[in-house]
């Protein structure tokens, strides 16, 4: 037994995910970084094991009912761990943010804002002086009653919603309608209140089309449908709803995103005239602070507003409530947020933006002797801005904190105290600590994957740069932080985009790029966007243009691996071909877990239920009936090579590579698996259990499976992230394999050795925010190392020198 005051935290048999019994101590008030390959079960350890015993143990304390809760969730398969203080996980899992959040939300620095306001704002003479819930767009005290605080109205027009006049209503005018008996019934409605359904739109007359479409009265009237043969249809009552109504009902308050998504097709948002896309109420706008109102405020980059708020001065009251949001704006800019405003929606912004404001709020949260998990934290920064990053961790620390990191940047892991590292490689080869102790004793350690890439660089042997084939000429590009920005991406080769964080490299490629290219006119005639994106030349070269971006393969555990790849389908028929299952008459949808039919209906075929939670967020449970195997028992009897359906989706890649190695069609899908590394994944793993990384390695693998004659351009937003070094050159190889087939790649990137093996780099800066958005160099990495003014220059250099 050990002593309560043993300074380790000590973990004995732990069996999650593909862990073998892993006995491991790791000292407390240190920090820890776990490395390992993608797969290997780093994070099972850390998050899958450490994380959730302490958060199992957090819930028995709560509530007598969150012992039934951990019961249905399961507490994580490991033996005992002792010395675990209570942790805090900042994981880089999107939550479900909407477009009321922003960054001033997820830091609290807008309470802060409204308090400043509410307490030393100057007041307009005879003013009453407001709350600070009368600053904030999120409250009834201070929404705008035009636009209830989102600051945009969505009105429609004709156009939008009859986009063919040519077209009777009959036939499908009014194209915002709903489907179905729905569209019907609106249809038949007006046909009882009079209105000629069979002229073309155009032809109506004006007054009718704009009733039809804008009225606001709902008659109801008496509809007789036409008999159909064999089908006895009763008169009912019918009411009848506007075109805009229906649109603007929907979008405000279907819980559906597709009907969402359709109806916004015949919406144009504006600023709302009320308050100019403020969002808040007049009264409110009244009040300002050094000369400028809280909206304003709210709107600039948070290094400008720290320094406007330096400059206030003002009462004893002001300069109290400016330091300490001084003091929380200092933490994010030390991050390299300073580009981010306090408006910003948080939707808008990536993993690894997110992860880093939340860390920042945990800085000024004074909590102590608590266990930080972090997931990958350098995930998105540039090499520039991970020497902050330490310097933040290390501040956790100093706190009296312990600090448990997974990364893979090998900046952070040699400044770590103490290192982790799991493997050797990844899945069932995988699961084993191979070393914990101080990052210098890995050195000795020969089995592990991390070691050859902290302590034995060799410096990778220059490859010949390729000449382009050609050029995509941008030209006065503005979006966000570009402004007239003009850029040349060369085709044929793989360009890497690089810049600090904020510098305007994902607006370019994930935006701008697709955006100018899909609007591209007749061959060879520039292109002007019309959504004043800028102009395009050379477009005419590029015949498919795919962006493989780090968004979820699927929002629920019922998408998988196997369903967005077609594997699926695949294997559906594999089994219906069985003689047992011919016999039974099934069919391919008897082995669909979306489907009623073959499938356990208590969970519907998900495997798991939605546990609710009072007051914490809903988590998943696995389903009672089946035990997460999503069918039900009558299906799992027919088995292909002694192999049920369940058990096949419970394959891993490389399993499932050997298992399904003569069916020519599985093979494929499964080679292009394991060609980006993620031999380690199972069939059926759930959307949700999958990291972005992961996500667009899988949207990779579709497209590597698929043999493209024409000339693709493939646009990839950090690929790195999430990814071992090891794994970086399985990914590399790809990539310069997709080039050597006659396409362009073009990828954003901050890892240093992937930027050194690509033939052309575009940098972008120097800052971020304001402060970038501009084409600091370009050319090819040689020259780029050299270029002045760079910041991303210097570490280039070093990464080519190795």
């Amino acid at each position: 037994m050990h002593s309560p005051h043993d300074p380790y935290v000590r973990v004995r048999g732990a069996r999650e995910h593909n862990l073998r019994g892993v006995d491991v101590d790791i000292p407390r008030d240190v920090l820890a970084v776990f490395t390992g390959v993608s797969g290997s079960g780093k994070s099972s350890l850390a998050f899958g094991t450490i994380y959730a015993e302490a958060q199992r143990r957090y819930f028995e304390s709560v509530a007598p009912y969150a012992r039934r809760l951990i019961h249905q969730v399961g507490a994580p398969k490991v033996g005992e761990i002792t010395g675990l203080p209570p942790a805090v996980s900042l994981e880089q899992r999107r939550s479900a943010p909407t477009s009321r959040s922003s960054v001033g939300t997820v830091t609290t620095l807008s309470n802060s804002l409204r308090m400043l306001f509410s307490r030393a704002g100057d007041y307009p003479e005879g003013a009453e002086r407001l709350d600070s819930d009368a600053f904030s767009p999120n409250t009834a005290a201070g929404a705008c009653p035009e636009c209830h605080g989102l600051g945009l109205v969505h009105r429609t027009a004709e156009e939008l919603l009859v986009p063919d006049p040519s077209l009777s209503i009959r036939d499908g005018a009014v194209a915002a309608w709903p489907g179905a008996w729905q569209g019907k019934n609106l249809r038949d409605v007006l046909d009882a209140l009079g209105y000629d359904v069979d002229r073309p739109w155009r032809e109506l007359d004006q007054q009718d089309r704009d009733w039809i479409l804008f009225t606001d009265e709902q008659p109801v009237v008496t509809v007789h449908p036409v008999r159909e043969a064999g089908r006895i249809q009763r008169p009912y009552q019918g009411t009848y709803m506007s075109a805009q109504r229906y649109v603007l009902k929907t979008f405000a308050d279907s819980k559906s995103q597709t009907l969402r998504t359709k109806a916004e097709r015949f919406l144009r948002s504006a600023p709302c005239p009320e308050c100019d896309g403020s969002r808040l109420r007049r009264r409110a706008l009244a009040v300002t602070f050094a000369g400028r109102t809280i909206a304003e405020l709210a709107a600039l980059p948070l290094a400008a507003l720290a320094g406007h708020l330096g400059a206030a001065g003002g009462s004893e009251t002001a300069r109290v409530l400016s330091a300490d949001l001084l003091a929380r704006i200092e933490v994010v800019t030390e991050l390299g947020l300073g580009y981010l405003s306090l408006d910003r929606p948080t939707p808008t912004l990536s993993a690894g933006e997110l992860q880093r404001l939340r860390l920042a709020t945990q800085l000024r949260s004074g909590l102590f002797g608590v266990v930080y998990v972090l997931d990958e934290p350098s995930a998105g920064l540039h090499p520039a801005d991970t020497e902050a990053l330490l310097t933040v961790l290390n501040r956790l620390k100093a706190a009296g904190n312990s600090v448990f990191v997974v990364e893979h940047h090998l900046e952070v892991v040699r400044q770590a105290d103490w290192l982790v590292d799991v493997g050797p490689r990844a899945g069932e080869h995988g699961g084993r600590v191979l070393h914990s102790g101080p990052v210098a004793d890995l050195a000795g350690v020969e089995e592990s994957a991390t070691r050859r890439f902290l302590f034995d660089r060799e410096p990778a042997p220059p490859r010949p740069v390729r000449a382009p084939e050609g050029w995509l000429k941008l030209t006065g590009v503005s979006r966000h932080n570009l402004r007239g920005l003009d850029a040349s991406f060369p085709l044929g080769v793989l360009t890497a985009v690089t810049g600090v964080s904020g510098s305007g490299k994902s607006t370019l490629v994930g935006q701008v790029l697709p955006g100018l290219l899909a609007e591209r006119g007749e061959e060879g005639v520039p292109v002007t966007s019309p959504a004043g994106l800028g102009g395009i030349d050379g477009a005419e070269a590029v015949r498919r243009v795919v962006q493989v971006d780090q968004r979820p393969i699927g929002r629920t555990p019922r998408s998988n691996l196997a369903t967005y790849t077609g594997l699926f389908d695949v294997v559906r028929k594999l089994f219906t071909e069985t003689d047992e299952a011919r016999a039974r008459g099934y069919r391919a949808g008897r082995f669909s877990f979306n489907v009623a039919g073959g499938r356990c209906e208590t969970c519907q075929g998900e495997g798991f239920v939605s546990v609710e939670l009072l007051f914490l967020p809903s988590t998943y449970a696995p389903c009672p009936d089946c035990a997460g195997a999503r069918y039900l028992p009558e299906t799992l009897e027919i088995t292909h090579r002694g192999l049920n359906i369940a058990q096949v989706l419970d394959l891993t890649v490389e399993s499932a590579a050997e298992f399904f190695a003569d069916t020519p069609a599985a093979a494929r899908s499964l080679k292009a698996l394991l060609d980006v590394g993620l031999g380690y994944l199972r069939l059926g793993q759930p959307a949700t259990e999958l990291s972005g990384g992961e996500a667009q390695r899988i949207k990779l693998a579709s497209e590597l499976q698929r043999v493209r004659r024409d000339h693709t351009l493939y646009l990839l937003d950090e690929p790195t992230t999430g990814l071992h070094p090891a794994d970086v050159e399985v990914l590399m190889r790809q990539l310069h394999g997709l080039v050597d087939a006659g396409h362009s790649v073009v990828v954003v990137e901050h890892d240093m050795d992937v930027v050194a093996a690509a033939d052309w780099v575009i940098d972008l800066g120097p800052g971020g925010g304001d402060e970038g958005g501009r084409v600091v160099a370009c050319g090819p990495p040689a020259d780029v190392a050299r270029a002045a003014g760079s910041r991303t220059a210097p570490y280039l250099a070093r990464g080519q020198r190795g």
